[in-house]
């Protein structure tokens, strides 16, 4: 078990009360990528007769909300409206999809069907909790005009009641630059707050947003150079670049590092106590950021609640949600932890 860090300034506990609370009356827009998450659970106990390859006896078979789809499912658990927007396909999967969707009381709809369009899934194959294969059933081309205006129309009419916008961009065809440009464009109109978690083709497309979420690789790939955390005061430099107001760069268990528009850098350790599962940590981020956001909360405020969000997701078998007094314990859990390390003369 690896012993979690203690933030410098953590949040004063009325202040989580009182965020807490503003959250769970937000509204919040999500936009981009939706994906169905697959499990196909079993035991492998013989080699096929066919192919050295190892024969799964399934045992269970489960979907669950993946992509911008996580994000809002996210939204959803903290008590937050959420309008969900993208794309899915005519077929089996999109059908999961809503089910998916109606069975975590989220709205389908501003999700647009696309007649002959592939639904983007992930199918992990699991033995004994252990991931063996996943496999990808995607079509990656953009949406055509008509579509994109049609999804840039229901982002219109759902956004001047919103508190913040969170885009999910995973290269699906959806985030399109004329998609992203109205969406910010429109964001700025309506005074909220945008919160992106890019990927590499669009990555130096979303200038003028709040907060810009890529993980380190994302961010060296497209910078094409390592990112020393040695020498943090380089990361400006980056924020200036991107043309964003705040870069929050995700370090997986190392936490995160925010650099604000004024240049400030604060690392936030990570705050779990144990690491189960990463999947689906990223999308927990992004919406505990945004929705934080969403009720006036601080960029620092909304990045150490979502660490704690984050911490409670990795405990947690697979893709999962986290809610607001999930969030509470652990946040009361470090001040405990805090009080200790007073009490030893350790802090």
């Amino acid at each position: 078990m690896r012993r979690p860090s203690i933030p410098s300034s953590p949040i004063p506990r009325d202040r989580v009360v009182a965020l807490l609370e503003r959250m769970r009356e937000s509204t919040v827009v999500v936009l981009g990528d939706i994906i169905l998450d697959q499990y196909l659970i079993g035991d492998a106990e013989r080699l096929s007769p066919e192919a050295p390859v190892p024969v799964l006896k399934v045992k269970e078979r489960r979907g669950a909300l993946g992509g911008a789809a996580n994000v809002a499912a996210n939204v959803g658990a903290i008590g937050a409206t959420c309008f969900l927007i993208g794309a899915i396909g005519d077929d089996a999967d999109g059908r999961t999809l809503r089910q998916e969707l109606v069975m975590q009381r989220l709205s389908d709809r501003y999700m647009m069907e696309v007649a002959g369009r592939t639904t983007t899934s992930k199918t992990r194959v699991l033995v004994r909790n252990q991931q063996i294969v996943r496999i990808d059933e995607e079509v990656e081309t953009h949406l055509d005009e008509e579509q994109q205006e049609r999804l840039t129309s229901m982002l219109a009419e759902v956004l001047a009641a919103a508190d913040a916008l969170l885009i999910e961009d995973y290269n699906k065809g959806v985030l399109t630059p004329d998609v992203i440009a109205t969406a910010l464009q429109a964001a700025r109109h309506h005074g909220v707050p945008v919160v992106v978690d890019p990927k590499f083709r669009h990555f130096f497309s979303y200038a003028g947003a709040t907060v810009f979420k890529p993980n380190r690789p994302e961010l060296e790939a497209a910078l094409g150079a390592a990112v020393d955390l040695d020498h943090r005061e380089a990361l400006p430099a980056a924020l200036d670049r991107l043309e964003v107001d705040n870069l929050l760069l995700t370090l997986g268990s190392d936490g995160m590092i925010l650099v604000t528009h004024d240049g400030a850098i604060t690392h936030i350790p990570s705050i779990a106590r144990e690491i189960y599962d990463v999947s689906g940590a990223g999308d927990t981020v992004t919406a505990w950021v945004g929705t934080a956001l969403a009720a006036g909360a601080s960029v620092r405020e909304a990045a150490q609640l979502a660490t704690h969000a984050a911490g409670v997701e990795v405990g947690k078998a697979g893709v999962a949600t986290v809610t607001p007094d999930e969030v509470a314990a652990s946040h009361e859990a470090m001040f405990d932890r805090i009080g200790m390390l007073r009490r030893k003369g350790l802090l």
